[in-house]
């Protein structure tokens, strides 16, 4: 499967999620359209572009009015259609996020209930388990929202933290195989870091001919956008702490994007085979060496 794509290519897959809702359906005819990229690769670069759109659209979702007439217009296409799945519908239907749509009813409908605004905890946890709700049409219809929505809700939280943890491990245990010796994240906590790499190599390593002290696992696609939040929040101070070192994009990125090799800072697809381990640090700094915090 190809993970690193042109800038052409990855416009192309973003023009053809232009009109697409972020339901499973959708995502079957984006891998239907694109047979060489993986399922994991398309749902990534759509979960990026169709939340750069819900943050542009989402604040007229949120106007009381709006928020009032979809309550009204639920509870009366609930009542003459209680076996249909109203609430999917209407949020296909107004391009909002089911997940989205379900905490907004949800939120309207206790209200209703209880005459005045429930505390987050509470919300979450019905969406979480939705046979807590006192209403069993609505509940399935924020069941039947959360399992559909491939971009938002409390089911795609707790598998992107699953993925991410999984990809951790995977990076972990590729170290391990090669006798790379390592401190991670959890290790580098206890030492007073308070914003770390995934990885802190020991003993440097060369990547095609660049330094590598550090390792960072991104479960996901590297797009111009997230890639330069990163830069900026995350991967500059890395290195301006550690040294270079190298950022994986397990689910792919933008070709054009590993430009900054020479910078010290190297983008990858997969764990590298072409490995060559340094006989000493290169950089000054080292976890040992330098004070907690920053």
């Amino acid at each position: 499967m190809q993970m690193r794509l042109s800038r052409a290519e990855y416009r192309d897959i973003v023009r053809s999620t232009e009109q697409l809702r972020p339901t499973r359906q959708c995502m079957k005819m984006l891998k239907d359209r694109f047979p060489n990229h993986s399922q994991s690769t398309l749902l990534s670069i759509f979960s990026l572009e169709y939340q750069k759109r819900t943050k542009r659209t989402i604040s007229r979702h949120h106007a009381a009015d709006v928020i009032e007439g979809h309550y009204q217009r639920y509870l009366n296409e609930a009542k003459a259609r209680p076996t249909a799945p109203v609430l999917l519908e209407m949020a296909n239907e107004v391009d909002l996020s089911p997940a989205l749509m379900a905490r907004l009813v949800l939120d309207r409908f206790l209200q209703d209930m209880n005459g005045e605004m429930l505390s987050k905890p509470v919300l979450n946890s019905m969406l979480k388990d939705p046979s807590l709700i006192p209403d069993q049409v609505l509940a399935k219809n924020i069941y039947q929202c959360t399992i559909n929505d491939c971009c938002y809700g409390p089911l795609v939280d707790c598998i992107k933290h699953a993925i991410g943890e999984e990809h951790e491990v995977l990076l972990r245990d590729k170290l391990k195989e090669r006798n790379l010796s390592f401190l991670d994240e959890n290790k580098l906590r206890t030492m007073g870091y308070d914003k770390t790499p995934d990885i802190i190599l020991e003993v440097p390593i060369a990547v095609e001919g660049h330094i590598v002290h550090w390792i960072e696992s991104k479960a996901s696609f590297g797009d111009d956008h997230s890639h330069r939040t990163y830069l900026n929040e995350q991967f500059w101070s890395y290195w301006n702490r550690f040294g270079p070192g190298l950022v994986i994009y397990w689910y792919g990125f933008i070709g054009e994007l590993d430009c900054q090799r020479d910078r010290g800072i190297l983008l990858k697809d997969c764990f590298p085979t072409d490995i060559v381990t340094l006989c000493h640090a290169t950089h000054q700094q080292s976890p040992e060496s330098t004070e907690g915090g920053q």
